[in-house]
């Protein structure tokens, strides 16, 4: 039985509780997530927090320790999830799911299909999307890992969205009892193209379907398959390119000789303007950017198609 009733929202507007998951947060590249008690501590590298400090205070709050040392306390949120959970399988990260949902043209309300689960990335974010009154039913095939999932949307809030199912999608195909009634299917399987057939069962009128594959000839013959019932046939390959924003030295120089920034060099020539400023305020540093050492490159292949209308 579809929940259509369901009207439980995400939301953190509230204050910090005993028992509730948060994501300790450092900086940027160091976060832990972590169960609240109350007479439990957390230790890092500046030394030992108190969970009963954090009780009653909001989501965002900057708390101390003894020695004048702070973390911040941030709410699970999707995004943040992603970069912290349990890696049971590879996962799918923020370009591509954010990518997914939107070509999907998920909406609050819609009914969504999932097989894998995996470690559940994707599916929280699905489940926000559909919220509060769409559902997701997800399904893998190892009953483990599955459970696994189960337990991490009971922590991160979205269990009342999200149905988790035990099931070979590839070798059975989705339950007959969601035929005709799925808004979207995503399929991340190492052989969609034996999935296919059922999933364009389940998908409503003018459906969208998603396919996720590492390799191209994965999506070769997925797209065999696609063109018997599928039109709007497209692959993308996300890739994403992030920048370094900081303070820092720059060499300048007044005429067109080379200067550097970092280990980049580049031609920096001071106007009159910046000249001046330069001396009045010689030792405000300016902000740098440039592109990270470390950027992560390919992902996988998403492939999208519509279901046809057969009048």
């Amino acid at each position: 039985m579809l929940p259509s009733e369901l009207t439980k929202k995400i939301t953190f507007s509230r204050g910090i509780r005993d028992g509730d998951l948060v994501i300790v947060y450092e900086r940027h590249d160091i976060m832990k997530a972590v169960k609240v008690c109350e007479s439990s501590v957390f230790q890092n590298r500046f030394g030992v927090f108190k969970h009963s400090d954090w009780i009653g205070k909001p989501f965002g709050s900057k708390v101390f320790n003894s020695k004048g040392r702070f973390v911040y306390l941030l709410a699970p949120t999707p995004e943040l999830w992603t970069l912290v959970l349990s890696h049971r399988t590879q996962i799918l990260y923020l370009a591509d799911i954010s990518f997914v949902i939107m070509y999907l043209e998920i909406v609050p309300g819609c009914v969504v299909l999932e097989s894998g689960t995996g470690s559940g990335s994707l599916t929280t974010s699905l489940a926000r999307a559909v919220a509060p009154t769409g559902h997701v039913y997800t399904f893998d095939f190892h009953e483990q890992r599955a459970e696994s999932a189960r337990e991490d949307f009971e922590r991160t809030g979205v269990s009342s969205l999200v149905t988790v199912g035990v099931r070979d999608i590839q070798g059975e195909g989705f339950p007959d009892q969601f035929s005709g009634l799925a808004d979207s299917v995503f399929l991340d399987l190492p052989q969609p193209w034996l999935a296919i057939p059922s999933a364009g069962k389940m998908l409503k009128q003018d459906g969208v379907l998603c396919s996720f594959s590492p390799c191209i000839e994965q999506v070769q013959r997925a797209c065999e398959t696609l063109r018997s019932n599928f039109t709007d046939i497209r692959t993308f390959e996300v890739l994403l390119r992030t920048y370094e924003v900081r303070e820092g030295k720059m060499d300048y120089c007044q005429d067109d000789d080379l200067a550097s920034v970092g280990n980049i060099p580049c031609k920096r020539k001071l106007s009159s303007n910046e000249g001046s400023n330069l001396q009045k305020n010689p030792s405000c540093p300016p902000i740098i950017a440039r592109p990270c050492g470390e950027a992560r490159g390919h992902t996988g292949y998403l492939t999208f198609a519509r279901l046809k209308c057969f009048q």
